[in-house]
């Protein structure tokens, strides 16, 4: 017990300044994503910018890609968002959600480019976990663009990825990431609830239009 305690400490001694920037401002990016607060997105830039260097140097090479992915995303989510947007911060664009045939969609395409990236990461790199990063990697990729589409289900398909990076930045040494997604996966349950009341509430709202 004594030798789990003081290799805690060890690892939130070696903490450096530049994973602290990485996981606050990427706990207010995702808090204010579950907003609906336009100014996510310029945070998560700030945020996912830092990533890159941090995710490089402990050999997670699918997150590095991941983080150029989510720089390209957040710009558009930015755009998106704000587009025809009123006088506040809170996006205009309505919340939807996937069809049967979106997750058949989803499913296939978590398989085959899991498969094929942890492949790649096995043979031409020196990650010693090929697959799961490219798992953790794709099923991010497909959350952050429904993330910029607003669709409601984006939600739970963060909760079911933040649950396996936890262990997986433990097992690399990120202490404060892994709590980061620790943040994340209860941000991502509010994001959930707080969206399915939001669309419960336009739903209803179109019914009363249609009645009337």
């Amino acid at each position: 017990m004594e030798l789990f305690l003081q290799h805690i400490i060890d690892q939130i001694r070696a903490i450096t300044w530049i994973e602290w920037f990485g996981t606050v401002t990427g706990a207010l990016c995702v808090y204010l994503a579950a907003k609906e607060n336009v100014l996510n997105w310029p945070i998560a830039i700030l945020s996912v910018t830092t990533y890159i260097y941090i995710f490089y140097n402990a050999k997670l090479y699918g997150d590095t890609i991941l983080q150029f992915y989510f720089l390209a995303t957040s710009i558009y989510g930015w755009y998106y968002w704000t587009y025809g947007q009123a006088a506040n911060l809170k996006s205009e664009r309505p919340i939807g959600i996937l069809k049967p045939k979106d997750w058949m969609i989803i499913a296939l395409i978590l398989i085959g480019f899991s498969l094929l990236i942890g492949f790649l990461l096995k043979k031409y790199t020196d990650t010693d976990v090929p697959y799961i990063d490219a798992f953790c990697t794709v099923t991010s990729f497909i959350a952050q663009y429904l993330l910029t589409r607003k669709k409601l289900e984006n939600w739970l398909i963060w909760v079911f990825v933040d649950i396996i990076y936890i262990p997986l930045y433990i097992h690399k040494n990120l202490l404060a990431t892994s709590v980061l997604y620790f943040i994340f996966l209860f941000i991502a349950l509010k994001g959930y609830i707080d969206w399915k009341k939001s669309y419960s509430k336009a739903e209803g709202l179109k019914q009363k239009a249609k009645i009337i």
